[in-house]
């Protein structure tokens, strides 16, 4: 029987599995409303790496850049396919986490949960300097450590009050970030064709998509090069299974944001990118030194357009910042839940608010922080080269979890496969066999991309090492235990 509508009206929390289960007064609250979980779908592909990373993908690949996108937007979207078939059948904290724990085992739930929750902490960093930086460009009385321990504070503060306030935020911040791209395409296109009144661009129409050595002006083999350099702007589309756990209707959010996530893309990055490359040659100088939007924001004639640009950057960090911090604690509090660990990390307050998830996530952020002022170019990118495959990690993983877990729901609860990977299982396992060639080919690029591979991996074999460990310490004390009852 669903019961999922009784369950939406409570508050909740999830079992030893990480599904949503019924609870007392000591668990997480439904405080997120539609509006909430649709901008944080739409928002959650938006991260700052598009607007500040994209100029350097235009130089390596030129106009083929636009199959490099399109090719990894169409891997997260399939990823985003396995990933809402599990989650609108059973809601969970964890999401993929929960899911590798009862479809491949402990030790890959323990594994990718922890991997994933060290990602965001060292994102928290990242994106907390790139905010201060450009605090900083505005008022220089205070330092760019200040600005950072101040983006910090106000996040976690508005982390810590309750779900609703961090589901506000994010509906405004990435509200801004959605509007913005949207007037861009709009007033890019416009500018294209020649028809923007005042327009400074000369509307060549699609003309510098071949004037400069034609489409593949690198050859083709950039196609993968450019994929290496956007595969980790995608990162962050699956938040919203994350937080549709917390939400007044699980199925129908998760069930809404894997049915729209092929437009987002598709208008988001692809239309955007394509804008830029449509309004300027690729090989245009102010793209890289720049930035392609503002490049692109110059071209057409807009004044000012750094600093609209800089505006639009530092909500987009805000918001990744808000997101991450929400990520990560809720990561932590699934891992808490299952036993994978501390125990007071599953423990929340009056309002649903797993408070010591949420600080352990924020003291580990300040820690980097501190890293990346300090030692940037030693312990701080260790840190983020073995952080930076993790993305890949997590997708090859909901593509092998997807397997197992369409069996299990088939068999327990077949009424509540509303969502359905298409061409299951072929294109699972062709998703799953691109991920695959994508590491390999980062491994063969070599410099810091085999580095972030490398060094990714000894991580994840770490942590790894740690879940089977502790796995086999609690079965063996488990069966210690029967023993002695017996």
């Amino acid at each position: 029987m669903n019961t999922q509508p009784t369950l939406a009206k409570e508050g909740r929390t999830t079992g030893n599995t990480g599904e949503i289960q019924p609870d007392g007064t000591n668990g997480l609250k439904a405080g997120l409303k539609n509006r909430h979980l649709s901008m944080i779908a739409i928002g959650g592909v938006i991260g700052a790496g598009l607007f500040v990373g994209s100029g350097s993908g235009i130089a390596a690949a030129g106009p083929a850049i636009l199959l490099s996108y399109a090719l990894v937007g169409a891997m997260v979207v399939f990823v985003m396919r396995m990933l809402g078939e599990m989650a609108a059948a059973r809601p969970a904290s964890g999401s993929f986490s929960a899911y590798a724990d009862q479809a491949l085992g402990r030790w890959a739930g323990f594994t990718i949960g922890w991997l994933y929750w060290f990602f965001w902490v060292v994102v928290l960093a990242v994106e907390a300097t790139a905010g201060a930086k450009i605090l900083e460009s505005w008022i220089p009385a205070v330092p760019q450590w200040g600005w950072a321990l101040i983006v910090m504070v106000v996040l976690t503060a508005t982390n810590l009050g309750s779900v609703a306030s961090y589901g506000e935020f994010e509906f405004w911040f990435a509200g801004i970030k959605v509007v913005a791209i949207g007037a861009f395409v709009v007033i890019g296109l416009l500018a294209v064709f020649g028809v923007l009144p005042g327009s400074d661009n000369p509307g060549a129409g699609f003309a510098h998509l071949t004037d400069a050595g034609g489409f593949f002006p690198m050859g083709a083999g950039a196609i993968l090069t450019g994929v290496l350099m956007v595969v980790f702007s995608f990162m962050g589309s699956e938040i919203v299974t994350l937080a549709a756990g917390e939400s007044e209707d699980p199925q129908r959010a998760v069930t809404k944001a894997t049915n729209s996530v092929i437009w987002r893309i598709g208008v988001f990055y692809l239309g955007s990118i394509f804008v830029v490359l449509t309004l300027l040659p690729w090989n245009d100088k102010s793209i890289l030194d720049k930035g392609s939007y503002v490049a692109a924001l110059d071209s057409i004639g807009i004044p000012a357009a750094g600093q609209i640009m800089n505006v639009i950057v530092l909500t987009a960090v805000l918001s990744c910042l808000n997101s991450g911090l929400y990520t990560a604690s809720r990561m932590a509090f699934s891992l808490g839940q299952r036993g994978d660990a501390p125990r007071a990390f599953a423990r929340t307050n009056k309002r649903g608010v797993p408070t010591a998830a949420i600080l352990s996530s924020v003291v580990f952020g300040f820690v980097a922080v501190f890293f990346n002022y300090k030692w940037p170019d030693t312990v701080f990118a260790f840190l983020l080269n073995s952080s930076g495959a993790v993305a890949l990690f997590v997708w090859l993983v909901i593509c092998l979890t997807q397997l197992r877990m369409r069996g299990i729901i088939l068999r327990e609860a077949p009424e509540k496969l509303v969502v359905r990977m298409w061409l299951f299982p072929y294109l699972t396992w062709a998703t799953a066999a691109m991920i695959v060639f994508v590491l390999g080919y980062m491994v063969y690029d070599g410099g810091s991309n085999r580095e972030q591979v490398v060094l990714s991996l000894l991580v994840a074999a770490l942590v790894l090492a740690i879940g089977l460990v502790k796995d086999r310490l609690q079965k063996s004390r488990a069966q210690t235990e029967l023993v002695d009852t017996i």
